[in-house]
């Protein structure tokens, strides 16, 4: 299992106000490091202690603050959590630390090991709630964000990682691609307490913009039944969703299936679920998830388990997420630089690094919030699109 080991791998757990690095190195086994957390709050609860450290990040960051967006989010109105607890509320828990968040966020799970890494890419298996942290925008005493200094991306676990790699050659397809738009949604039912879901201009224009770049035609609104999108996904080696998405599980509302047996759409007439995506053997290296919060779901000892991890379940080599509700032009210039990066022949990482660094550069759209949600999970791929010929 280790002998495959290409880059930097780090496993980070907390335990008893203790956090617990191993260290995987392709040039030796593996090292062990161990640090001490002095915030008396982290020896009580440590998840709970990096919970309110992550939120307070996001806070300093401005995530919910001044976003353009015309809400790819499912939960607009939703004022708490599954715990009854508000963003505002967690938030206001203490942790002792006078630093930005995001400094000691890189203080406590990047420090102690930085200097162990030994190329430009870093490869991190979080635990718990550290699946939520916003790696990329982690700064160091420089003031330098990590993703300046090497590729991020992120595993499950050893064994995630093993299935990846044992898949035979050939498995995951190679030419084919399915970008999906602005879902009809028109007809879903308003819940009580929350808005009723908008039509997603900017989504539209993400994947039409994408279509052009791959020459492919993009499902959109009435054609992006949730029936049509499962009946191709296994077939494709790119797979883009731009859609409202679930704040709790990352599940997305695609339009409903016109064939359903009612005139009021249930949910499985056209919400996208973790079941759903797991019924599907995918041969997909690349998934993208241009959607609110499609990197969130159940914080579990193993990490986050939501739609994310449903695509890695099913087959899928890698996929692209978002932690946080994301800025529509900004997304759409993101996208741009990502998938133009991607048919130079560019890995996934690289492109994702190279799309952070043209928005931090850029004049409209510089500000963390806007290019450090997003979070590659799985393997590090490059997808093989000829960009002289159509894609179906």
């Amino acid at each position: 299992m280790l002998s495959d080991i290409s880059s930097s791998t780090v496993f980070q757990a907390v335990d008893n106000g203790r956090m617990n690095f191993w260290i995987l190195l392709n040039v030796e086994p593996f090292r062990f490091k161990q640090t001490v957390l002095d915030d008396p709050s982290a020896l009580e609860d440590g998840n709970a202690f990096f919970q309110s450290l992550i939120l307070n990040a996001y806070k300093e960051m401005g995530v919910r603050a001044g976003v353009r967006c015309e809400d790819r989010s499912l939960d607009s109105l939703k004022e708490g959590d599954s715990n009854g607890e508000s963003y505002d509320e967690k938030c206001k828990k203490p942790f002792l630390s006078q630093e930005s968040p995001l400094s000691t966020l890189y203080d406590i799970v990047i420090k102690p090991i930085v200097h162990l890494i030994l190329d430009n890419e870093l490869v991190i298996v979080p635990d718990g709630p550290l699946w939520l942290a916003p790696y990329a925008a982690l700064l160091d005493a420089d003031v330098k964000y990590l993703c300046e200094s090497f590729k991020i991306r992120l595993i499950p676990s050893l064994t995630s990682r093993k299935l990846i790699t044992d898949c035979a050659d050939g498995y995951h397809r190679k030419g084919d691609a399915l970008l999906v738009g602005d879902p009809w949604i028109s007809e879903i039912p308003k819940k009580r307490g929350r808005k009723r879901l908008q039509q997603l201009e900017f989504a539209k224009g993400e994947v039409e913009m994408i279509g052009k770049i791959l020459k492919v035609t993009p499902l959109i609104r009435r054609e992006a039944t949730k029936e049509e999108v499962l009946k191709r996904i296994g077939s494709v080696a790119l797979i883009h969703i731009a859609a409202h998405g679930s704040m709790d599980t990352g599940e997305i509302a695609l339009t409903p299936n016109p064939k359903r047996t009612s005139r009021i759409p249930k949910n499985e007439d056209y919400m996208l679920t973790a079941a759903d995506v797991l019924s599907v053997q995918l041969r997909a290296k690349l998934v993208v998830l241009s959607c609110c919060h499609s990197g969130r779901g159940e914080i579990k000892a193993e990490g986050v388990v939501g739609i994310a991890r449903a695509f890695m379940g099913a087959g899928a080599r890698s996929v692209l997420v978002s932690l946080w509700a994301i800025d529509d032009r900004a997304t759409l210039e993101f996208m741009r630089s990502f998938y133009n990066h991607l048919m130079e022949g560019r890995s996934a990482s690289e492109s994702l690094n190279q799309a952070m660094k043209c928005l931090r550069e850029s004049e409209k759209y510089s500000n963390v919030k806007y290019w450090a949600p997003f979070v590659l999970i799985g393997d590090d791929v490059t997808l093989e699109l000829d960009k002289n010929q159509s894609l179906t």
